[in-house]
């Protein structure tokens, strides 16, 4: 499989016999606009950017709210806007500034195990909310959040690919609301749905709980630009962060700012034919394992398995993301990243079946 390899951190971990299809980074080329983009960048100021002066609107935070308005329907305001390297600094500081050790924080699991590396790192308290097995889907009971001081809510979902319905949100928005949570919604794979499903932004039910993150990497494949957004619609968080030191967290750097906007405003016709292509890849999978449920959305594949991911590695020479690493529910399974060229997932299923 030479032909296909990157350097980027996804191919160099993997032998040169073994085909990764674990982290989630696309084997594809860039969406051009986004690489005209960098290389105008590249050849005229690099100096500091304009809108660092903080009396200005970033225009990543109007391409952001532009973008939600026109994809989504939601209105949100530029100015409640914050950037940072990306959706794990993000939550790491919301939850330093709005939770104490001990307190409890409810995700949908099996979960994105970096998130519950944050949650173990912070000492605060993970309280699962199982996703379980339903025809040829995924669902959760209705959760008791008495116990909660944060909602984290990755929709949609990682690593099933469930997209929550309005129904199931506006269940999570009534418990938030009576149990006074704060609601941190990961909408990074948003881009990334498959009709008929219908991504609905959390903060268009709860806006003045919720903060929302998101970023162009996982849909436009821009994981090394480190540059992610948080809208901020409930006002004493925003005032915290208000209160913070100016530079602690740092800010978005002027290459990724350009690329997620470049990728947000002259993009969309390159997602629309890479959606097609994972679109296939997904519905491929269905017709080579069994017991695989094709996600509403991302190009994550969640798959039972009885063996785990070292062993798949050193017998079938793929390499695989385990499901242990991803919390309760994630045993007996391992997740397949097949954002990747159609000869390179038939080779993948060939070496899984054999």
């Amino acid at each position: 499989m030479t032909d296909y390899q990157r350097d980027g951190l996804k191919w160099s971990k993997a032998a040169p016999e073994v085909i990764p299809a674990w982290v989630a980074d696309m084997d594809l080329p860039t969406a051009p606009e986004v690489v005209e983009a960098l290389r105008r960048r590249a050849e005229g100021d690099l100096g500091y950017p304009a809108w660092l002066d903080d009396a200005a609107v970033s225009p990543l935070a109007t391409a952001f709210a532009d973008r939600m308005s026109t994809r989504y329907g939601w209105h949100p305001d530029p100015s409640h806007v914050r950037t940072y390297s990306d959706i794990n600094q993000a939550l790491q500081v919301l939850l330093h500034l709005w939770t104490r050790q001990g307190d409890g924080v409810a995700l949908h699991t099996p979960a994105y195990h970096p998130f519950l590396g944050t949650i173990e790192t912070m000492k605060r308290r993970l309280h699962p909310i199982q996703l379980e097995p339903d025809g040829e889907t995924w669902r959760s009971g209705t959760p008791d959040l008495a116990s909660c001081r944060v909602l984290l809510l990755v929709n949609p979902h990682n690593p099933t690919g469930r997209v929550f319905t309005r129904q199931e949100l506006e269940i999570l928005a009534e418990q938030a609301e009576r149990h006074d949570l704060l609601v941190i919604a990961d909408e990074i794979h948003a881009d990334l749905t498959y009709a008929p499903n219908r991504h609905i932004p959390f903060a268009t039910l709860l806006p003045e709980r919720t903060v929302t993150l998101t970023s162009a990497t996982k849909a436009f494949n821009l994981g090394g630009v480190r540059c992610s957004v948080a809208h901020v619609g409930m006002p004493e968080l925003r005032k915290a962060l208000e209160e913070e030191p100016p530079f602690l967290y740092g800010s978005a750097n002027l290459f990724g700012v350009e690329a997620t906007i470049a990728a947000w405003r002259h993009g969309d016709a390159w997602l629309a034919s890479t959606l097609d292509l994972l679109d296939r890849n997904r519905r491929t999978i269905a017709t080579r394992l069994a017991g695989y449920r094709i996600p509403q959305a991302t190009y994550l594949a969640w798959l039972p398995s009885d063996r785990n991911a070292e062993t798949l590695e050193r017998e079938a020479k793929v390499l695989l993301s385990d499901g242990s690493a991803f919390g309760p529910g994630g045993e007996g399974h391992v997740r397949l990243n097949f954002a990747t060229t159609e000869p390179v997932l038939a080779e993948i299923l060939d070496r899984l079946t054999r």
